[in-house]
């Protein structure tokens, strides 16, 4: 098999970090990756916010389980009120939030396209990564828009989802997948 299909096999959702941050090279090789995703009539309007102070996440975290009572999908609000240290980073060291112009057709698709090639990459560089979405839950509030400033979200762009990224402190096995979704026509 080659290396690229192994790579994509092998690559799982990681919820649990060591504390220990990421090198900075594997982390520019992952950004680069980012990049390098397709994206619509090429345009390229999406947006990283990397945040690795340990302070800023923390305040990060404060606000999205601030909200997620308010705002949140009644399974993120189970999660938080069955675990009141709910952690929505699952404590990664390095947390990329990816925004794009709001109401930019195709927006979506080409962050979420970034996100793979991001987590493939960490993935060959045998770091744990995880695609997560109730990041944007930072952003319900005055509070959160004010701090997506001094993320570097630039002026109207919006949340898409968040890649974490770290040293994989669990080696989760493969979910079964579903083979039942193909239709052929030949």
């Amino acid at each position: 098999m080659n290396e690229a299909i192994k790579v994509i096999k092998s690559r799982r959702s990681i919820r649990k970090y060591r504390a220990e941050q990421i090198k900075e090279s594997d982390l520019q090789a992952i950004l680069e990756c980012a990049i390098y995703a397709p994206s619509a009539t090429n345009r390229q309007k999406w947006h990283f916010s990397v945040v690795q102070d340990p302070k800023m996440l923390q305040r990060m975290v404060e606000i999205i389980r601030k909200n997620i009572p308010v705002y949140g999908s009644e399974f993120i609000k189970k999660r938080l009120a069955d675990n009141p240290d709910y952690n929505p980073f699952y404590n990664a060291p390095t947390v990329v939030l990816i925004t794009a112009p709001e109401n930019l057709p195709l927006s979506q698709i080409d962050c979420a396209l970034a996100a793979q090639n991001m987590v493939l990459a960490a993935e060959s560089l045998n770091l744990g990564s995880c695609i997560i979405a109730s990041s944007g839950y930072l952003f319900a509030t005055a509070e959160g828009r004010e701090l997506g400033k001094e993320l570097g979200v630039p002026e109207g762009y919006s949340h898409i989802c968040a890649v974490l990224l770290g040293y994989k402190d669990e080696n989760p096995a493969a979910p079964a997948r579903n083979k039942e979704v193909f239709s052929y026509i030949r």
